[in-house]
């Protein structure tokens, strides 16, 4: 439905490379990268838990 070609790709990096301009697309580039990068990090990693509710939940204080 939703097929995406070489023509339609290439449109989109036209209009994005006019609206930016070509010395910021290394930076959005790179932008996007650590985004996907620190998202996949934190979705594959077991959740952290706080050693302050640690304590709490211990009865400690």
């Amino acid at each position: 439905m939703f097929g995406i070609g070489m023509p339609e790709l290439i449109i989109i990096l036209v209009i994005i490379l006019i609206i930016f301009g070509a010395g910021k697309l290394p930076e959005i580039g790179a932008g996007m990268g650590k985004a996907i990068k620190n998202f996949k990090g934190a979705t594959s990693e077991p959740e952290k838990k706080d050693p302050e509710k640690i304590e709490k939940s211990n009865g400690t204080t």
